[in-house]
């Protein structure tokens, strides 16, 4: 690991801390191609990163310096446990910090926590981690609670996180079967009919869905999975008249979902079931006229033991920098905020 050695700085100049890295190879990685990672590290932390041999001096001033320091530290670590970098791992590295502070959960076998009190999802094909101090406090949320609420705008991983932690309990033997659902509500357009049998028509708006769940395990077993009716992707409608046991249900863009509809959707909870319901108030597709059901919810079950409620913001946009910035540019531009 590397280790720090101070080097003295005259008054009123930026701080410079030599960082040494005794595998090669992996301060290699941690460069990437053309110095690309150092670069995006420089960029995001206002410093300037100088490799000499298996070192790196890190100059700026004193805040930004050692945030840096530990930002570099915290990725070589990653490196040395087999996992490789990415800009989105450089990301999430610099919005975590390197917090000190771990907790556990109730369900520490499903959930490790690492160094730092870093949070990792195991699913088949790859590891997850937030990225956000939001995103994490979310995660611990759902293995915590049986019914969970994730508010906030696009691109904050509400869904993404949701269907992780889901395969996550599937595979670990804790739901018999995961059931992802969605109000078939049109974005402001109207489509008019689709071809093909029923199947052929709800897809295209549970298509969000399929892709999260393919991220997360082979396509062949979640096609076997969901003919063996052991993952279930339908539209909200088809849940009325249920009872979902033993299960892990998600509801996507709850906000297009009406007052009823929701309260039909939270009934269906069951014995041995998590249930996690994400939406974004900003993007309610409903007719002129009918209240949603998501924000009623939050009105009526807010002082509910056992039922959270996780809010995002902008800040936590990981989808890529820009559409943090779209967002931000709405809210200032609606009146109502």
């Amino acid at each position: 690991m590397g280790i720090d050695v101070p080097t003295p700085a005259a008054p009123d100049q930026n701080h410079e801390t030599l960082l040494e890295f005794p595998d090669n190879r992996l301060l290699i990685d941690l460069c990437g191609e053309f110095d690309r990672n150092l670069a995006q590290i420089e960029h995001e932390m206002s410093v300037q990163i100088i490799r000499r041999g298996n070192q790196l001096a890190v100059i700026g001033e004193g805040d930004a310096q050692g945030r840096t320091t530990a930002v570099l530290q915290g990725l070589y670590q990653r490196l040395e446990t087999g996992r490789a970098i990415e800009a989105g791992d450089i990301d999430g590295e610099i919005r975590m910090g390197r917090s000190e502070a771990g907790t556990g959960t109730r369900d520490g076998d499903q959930m490790e926590l690492f160094k730092g009190g870093r949070v990792e999802i195991k699913t088949r094909k790859k590891l997850v981690e937030p990225r956000t101090e939001a995103q994490k406090d979310y995660v611990k949320s759902l293995f915590q609670n049986e019914l969970a609420f994730g508010i906030g705008p696009a691109g904050t991983g509400k869904t993404y996180l949701a269907v992780a932690v889901g395969v996550n309990l599937f595979i670990g033997g804790h739901v018999d079967r995961i059931i992802l659902s969605r109000p078939a509500v049109e974005a402001g357009e109207k489509l008019g009919y689709l071809p093909g049998d029923m199947k052929d028509k709800v897809d295209p708006y549970m298509q969000p869905l399929y892709d999260a769940l393919n991220d997360f395990l082979p396509g062949k077993q979640v096609a076997k999975l969901i003919e063996e009716k052991r993952i279930e992707i339908a539209p909200l409608a088809f849940m009325r008249g249920r009872t979902l046991s033993n299960a892990f249900v998600l509801l996507d863009e709850a906000q297009n979902a009406t007052t009823m509809q929701m309260k039909m959707f939270l009934t269906r909870l069951g014995e041995g079931s998590r249930m996690v319901i994400t939406g974004d108030r900003t993007q309610i597709d409903l007719p002129r006229g009918v209240n949603s059901g998501l924000r009623d919810a939050e009105t009526l079950l807010k002082d509910i033991d056992r039922i959270a409620f996780n809010y995002f913001t902008s800040k936590d946009v990981v989808r890529h920098s820009l559409v943090a910035k779209i967002i931000e540019a709405y809210d200032a531009a609606d009146p109502a905020k």
